[in-house]
């Protein structure tokens, strides 16, 4: 007996944060979704799997475009024509969604009530799912506690959305212990609400999928859903299912031995080159590149994150591939020269050091630098916001760190040497 278990869909979620980029491929991200969720179909035909289970978030929140729902039911027709039923808890998403309160499925998708747990059976193949939906977006409930006893003799699994103990990354909804979920004495636990693959093997397996595409920076990797085997009660085998159709990567350069701008550009050109080789030939890229390292282009870097951006956009383009998106380049590199050996000069440089690491202490410089950088952030687009954690301190009022971590690359690039 196969199955298919996936969750987090998010269908027609949102761009987050690529308004700010006017060369963002946006008909691609905003199709990912509803691809990643074609493609998780076709793979459940092609399996020939028994059933399918979403556990939660198959929308991501409160619009009513009801196309996306449309398109849902359409694809659980492919399913329906194959003979594969479908079994879905509604997450803190679904909760808030005007489809999910509205839309009527196809016949082979079974929801899980909100009020109580329920079980689903399946007697030709001796399968109970067990499972609760939510019913408002922000439950605190322990579920799981509320899930009825095993079925002896038959395979039980138990479809949640939740926490589990408190995933930092996301809200602490229906929260409960893997010991807990070990100890309820089913054979598997389709877990969704954390985007990341996750499996723990004990009295039970343990599992979330992962969300089936990813949708920002935050969401890096392969993304899919697990397909899994077993044997009367036992599982045997829990295999990932890539499904997604953009992926998105973190590319660190380490720029210590280059010393110009131009060489920089270069540089992570090549790092580009090994990496479109390196990845599947049929996945678009949309990465963020990183730069660390002590180098004597520290100085020539400061500031110039967007131009060098585009430098790089334009190496993606040598390419000879349309694969490749640069995100964001983010600057962590470090002057060769140490604050402390920049004091023991003797010079302008030292003395601009020294007044700029005064100024921290000057409340009438800092109030000054809050009003500036506050209308700066007035202006900026809310969802960047979180995006950019320099815009978070200044509006929380700590520019005290930032003037502290600003200090070395300003007087580095004053120096346009190290």
């Amino acid at each position: 007996m196969k199955f298919i278990h996936a969750a987090d869909i998010h269908l027609d979620s949102p761009l987050v944060g690529l308004t700010a980029y006017p060369d963002a491929p946006a008909d691609a991200f905003r199709m990912a979704t509803r691809s990643a969720l074609e493609n998780l179909v076709s793979e459940a035909i092609t399996e020939k799997v028994d059933f399918v289970i979403i556990a939660g978030d198959l929308y991501d929140g409160n619009w009513k475009d009801f196309n996306t729902g449309i398109f849902f039911a359409r694809q659980m027709g492919r399913l329906r024509a194959a003979q594969i039923e479908v079994f879905l808890v509604l997450g803190n998403h679904d909760a808030e969604s005007e489809m999910t309160k509205k839309l009527v499925l196809p016949d082979n998708v079974h929801k899980f009530p909100s009020n109580k747990a329920e079980t689903f059976k399946i007697p030709a193949l001796r399968v109970a799912l067990h499972g609760r939906s939510f019913k408002e977006a922000a439950t605190e409930e322990n579920l799981a506690s509320t899930y009825p006893e095993p079925i002896i003799g038959w395979l039980n699994i138990g479809v949640l959305h939740t926490a589990l103990e408190g995933n930092a990354a996301h809200a602490n909804y229906s929260p409960c212990s893997v010991a807990e979920l070990h100890g309820k004495g089913y054979q598997y636990w389709a877990l969704g609400h954390v985007h990341e693959y996750q499996v723990w093997r004990g009295q039970s397996v343990i599992a979330f999928p992962g969300n089936l595409q990813g949708r920002h920076i935050r969401e890096v990797g392969p993304r899919g859903a697990l397909l899994v085997s077993a044997v009367d009660t036992e599982i045997q085998s829990v295999e990932r299912l890539h499904v997604d159709v953009l992926r998105w990567h973190v590319l660190r350069v380490d720029v210590s031995t280059v010393h110009t701008l131009v060489d920089v550009v270069r540089f992570i050109g090549r790092h580009l080159e090994t990496l479109v080789s390196d990845s599947e030939p049929d996945r678009p890229l949309a990465v963020r590149i990183i730069l660390t390292g002590a180098t004597h282009a520290h100085g020539q870097l400061f500031g110039l994150e967007s131009q060098l951006r585009v430098e790089v956009l334009s190496q993606a383009a040598t390419l000879g591939t349309d694969r490749v998106w640069v995100e964001k380049i983010q600057l962590e590199t470090e002057p060769l020269n140490s604050p402390s050996q920049i004091s023991a000069r003797s010079d302008a440089l030292a003395d601009l050091q020294s007044f700029l690491l005064e100024a921290e202490s000057d409340p009438l410089f800092v109030q000054s630098l809050q009003e500036d950088f506050m209308a700066l952030a007035a202006r900026v687009p809310f969802e960047l916001i979180s995006a950019v954690p320099q815009l978070e301190a200044i509006r929380s009022g700590q520019l005290r760190e930032i003037i502290r971590a600003t200090v070395p690359s300003l007087v580095a690039h004053v120096a346009k040497v190290d």
